[in-house]
């Protein structure tokens, strides 16, 4: 007899685990706070454009993204493109991401260039990242680049992002990002990304059919407030609309939530959870008549300027408009944080028309600020060890995010595979 399966959260994670679930027979059923699934890949009505809050992309290196794809009879839909990434510095947009973008970049020494270009080629060779683990990443990259190099390239990266934990992240954590990067691309001097047809609609709308048609359940606006258990023997969960009875639960919310709807688990995991802290984002989308830049992503370097960088998506995916993401990452604490709306949509307005001169307030047609609190976790030197592990001590309880596949950081892919893998480990108990 099939048991009975409670997934608490709907984002990439959370349906790749109900995915594999009603594969093999079991009808989960999929608890979500929201009114809609996805979590960060959800997408909404941007004045008539069916688009994601936050952007996304696909590199050559997502294998369990494709895969899944191919099992939903849609990967005919997944679609590669040439892009091409700027770099914004002392107010001048220069080609980045190639060896002739790098050797013809302004204002920097040969010695830096070639210390860059040596680290880049390393952190894509690389594949064994143990020894990369213990050590602090602003450290490590100064190492290799220098202080020259660092300033002009990774400084504003750190300082707009992770602001007072810039540094506290592990060198393991950033190799992940650049060789994820670097391994995708065509040849050496073009990068290679890929998009939905659809965007991310396409593949949240197939995974619903998929499970739903085969017996799964979702319950949105429903979020689980309790994981019902006593001592070691698991019950089942609470929501504001009832108490419902299981025998497995997976729970991929961010792990900040589970001291709330896990109070009384033991007291050393309890405080483990409580230690993990997060970035939260403000994520400004803006919609215009016209091109910004050529480039998908463009790092940005400008003391007037309080962001690292900006993603043009319609340099990826194909739209009827032109379609840029200004993502404000920061902690949730910060004072930033709480500034209205129109002060982070003013202020982007404002850098794209520096970045380009030629745009006018008639080429903007729409700005639309997205917020998460929990958007990306703080990956410290040795983070594995600050994790309590996914199988808790109550039977039948798994709880896991995008922490649990590190060094890899937060993305579709990584989800899906991680999802899928502890829903074909607890289905089988």
């Amino acid at each position: 007899m099939k048991s009975k399966i409670a997934i608490i959260g709907a984002g990439p994670m959370g349906l790749a685990a109900a995915f594999q679930f009603a594969k093999d027979g079991h009808k989960p059923v999929v608890f979500e706070g929201a009114d809609r699934i996805g979590g960060m890949t959800a997408t909404f009505d941007f004045g008539g454009l069916n688009i994601e809050r936050y952007y996304h992309f696909h590199c050559t290196s997502d294998t369990d993204f494709m895969k899944l794809l191919e099992e939903l009879g849609i990967s005919d839909k997944l679609k590669w493109k040439a892009t091409k990434m700027g770099f914004y510095y002392k107010t001048r947009l220069s080609p980045w991401g190639n060896p002739i973008a790098l050797l013809t970049f302004p204002g920097v020494s040969l010695l830096s260039k070639i210390r860059y270009g040596i680290h880049a080629f390393y952190c894509i060779k690389l594949k064994n990242w143990k020894n990369l683990d213990s050590q602090e990443s602003t450290a490590w990259i100064r190492r290799w680049i220098g202080e020259e190099g660092f300033k002009v390239w990774w400084q504003k990266l750190f300082e707009y992002k992770f602001y007072n934990y810039a540094s506290e992240l592990s060198a393991a954590w950033i190799w992940s990002r650049i060789r994820r990067i670097g391994t995708s691309r065509y040849n050496l001097f073009q990068e290679k990304l890929g998009y939905l047809e659809g965007g991310s609609e396409t593949f949240l709308s197939a995974m619903k059919v998929y499970i739903e048609s085969r017996g799964g359940e979702f319950r949105l606006g429903e979020p689980a407030i309790k994981i019902l258990h006593s001592g070691e023997q698991l019950s089942g969960i609470q929501t504001p609309k009832g108490t419902y009875e299981f025998q497995k639960v997976v729970s991929t919310i961010p792990l900040c939530y589970i001291p709330s709807i896990l109070p009384n688990l033991r007291k050393d995991l309890l405080d483990q959870f409580k230690a993990q802290k997060s970035i939260a984002v403000v994520c400004v989308i803006v919609k215009l008549k016209k091109q910004v830049t050529e480039n998908f992503w463009v790092n940005i370097n400008d003391d007037d300027m309080d962001i690292p960088g900006m993603v043009e998506y319609s340099n990826l995916r194909p739209l009827d408009c032109t379609i840029v993401y200004v993502p404000y990452y920061m902690p949730s604490e910060h004072p930033k944080y709480a500034e209205s709306d129109e002060v982070f949509a003013e202020k982007v307005k404002l850098y794209l028309m520096k970045i380009n001169p030629s745009l006018m307030d008639s080429d903007f047609m729409e700005i639309k600020c997205n917020r998460y609190k929990y958007a990306q976790p703080i990956c410290g030197p040795k983070f594995l060890d600050t994790l309590p592990p996914y199988s808790l001590p109550i039977k039948d309880l798994y709880v896991a995010d995008t922490t649990y596949y590190y060094p890899e950081d937060r993305g579709i892919s990584e989800s899906i595979g991680f999802g899928r893998r502890i829903a074909a480990e607890l289905g089988k108990k």
